[in-house]
């Protein structure tokens, strides 16, 4: 896999993670739990939630793209377990926050991609083999990024959606 795609596969978890934790931080904030609000983490930017989570944000996701193309990693937003006993539909909610925010970008990033092929931009052809870096370099950023955003943010949806401790479909 080249640099470029590396990069790009990093960005795009970054900034999905990122979007995923912040939504449940921001959930959990209009519920009444200001722990993550208070944590700095009911932002966009990645750097509070690089610092709560260095090894699952940075270490792990470069090992795993290295070594095996596609990024693994982790990130978390704290929260009252006090609360969240107490208000069990609110903290249902904060648990499904994340999930819906890598959903929200899987329709985003897939209209995209719907209009990019209907408009005669790309084939659905590159964008599958974008995702996977079998494309020429003619392929523009643009598309590798919205192929590797859907395919991402879908396959962090289902796997947070899981019922195992530690994912959001625990919660």
């Amino acid at each position: 896999m080249d640099i470029f795609l590396i990069i790009i596969w990093y960005i795009v978890f970054l900034l999905s993670t990122t979007f995923h934790e912040a939504s449940h931080a921001f959930v959990a904030k209009l519920g009444g739990d200001l722990t993550a609000y208070n944590g700095g983490q009911v932002s966009l930017d990645p750097l509070p939630h690089i610092k709560r989570e260095p090894l699952g944000m940075v270490i792990f996701p470069f090992i795993f793209l290295f070594l095996q193309g596609f990024p693994f990693g982790w990130a978390s937003a704290p929260y009252d377990p006090i609360w969240a006993s107490r208000n069990y539909r609110k903290a249902a909610l904060m648990s499904l926050a994340g999930p819906a925010a890598n959903l929200l970008l899987v329709i985003i990033s897939g209209i995209a991609l719907k209009i990019g092929i209907e408009q005669g931009y790309f084939s659905s052809g590159e964008i599958f083999a974008s995702i996977y870096g079998e494309s020429s370099y003619e392929l523009s950023a643009g598309v590798k990024i919205l192929s590797i955003t859907f395919f991402l943010n879908f396959l962090l949806f289902l796997f947070n959606l899981l019922p195992l401790p530690g994912l959001d479909g625990s919660g």
